[in-house]
């Protein structure tokens, strides 16, 4: 019972992580405008993500325009963009892979010793997607942070962190957990598994009584006289 527990905690891990590097993959508030020094226009937000750039209004009006070439954006959203695309498969495998190493699907059948490696390659899956999503949001947010501080730099094209690269921590966090969980439950079941034995059945074996019989005792004439 506990088993099944944490296999449907790990998957429900896997799903949010799997919901949240699609939606971050799709989110254009990877980098959003900083109102600092001579940037006062506050009624204009400026939002750039790995599609496309954004400029929203105060009169909440949204114009999007998606980029013109790859070449054209700086190096960590470029990496970024391959990355996250690499991440969201992954998390897709690693979701589906999951359900069939569930202890209630009949796709692998019922024997824990196919599903149990089925459930550890979803663990590991997880948890190299989580990696893969860790490292372009880390990497752009420490972009941001570096051109934020660099005085040579003009204050109208300074970042911060936008709302993409939370969900992006976030979503990793999760797949991480997610494949921590279905790693254990699956070495537990292949521990639990290595310890059952089954009892060797006693069975009476018939016992050969060697009945010894004695030899007629031969008595001499002399006796019964």
């Amino acid at each position: 019972m506990a088993r099944s527990a944490l296999q449907y905690a790990g998957l429900a891990l896997g799903g949010v992580g799997l919901v949240g590097t699609v939606a971050v993959t799709i989110m254009p508030q990877w980098k959003v405008s900083a109102f600092i020094g001579g940037n006062l226009v506050v009624f204009e937000n400026l939002w750039e993500g790995l599609w496309m750039s954004c400029k929203s209004q105060a009169t909440f009006r949204l114009q999007c325009k998606v980029y013109d070439s790859l070449l054209a954006l700086p190096p960590d959203l470029q990496a970024a963009r391959g990355l996250m695309c690499a991440a969201a498969v992954l998390s897709v495998l690693a979701f589906a892979t999951a359900i069939l190493g569930m202890q209630c699907t009949r796709c692998t059948g019922d024997d824990d010793r196919a599903k149990s490696p089925v459930l550890l390659a979803a663990g590991v899956m997880f948890i190299v997607a989580g990696l893969v999503v860790l490292t372009p949001v880390s990497w752009v947010a420490s972009s941001i942070v570096r051109d934020f501080y660099n005085p040579t730099l003009d204050d109208g094209r300074k970042r911060e962190l936008g709302e993409a690269l939370y969900l992006g921590w976030a979503s990793a966090l999760a797949m991480v957990a997610a494949g921590a969980v279905l790693s254990c439950v699956s070495y537990a079941r292949g521990e639990s598994r290595a310890y059952r034995y089954s009892l060797p059945s006693h069975r009476a074996t018939p016992k050969s009584h060697h009945t010894e019989k004695k030899p007629l005792s031969v008595y001499s004439r002399s006796q019964y006289v």
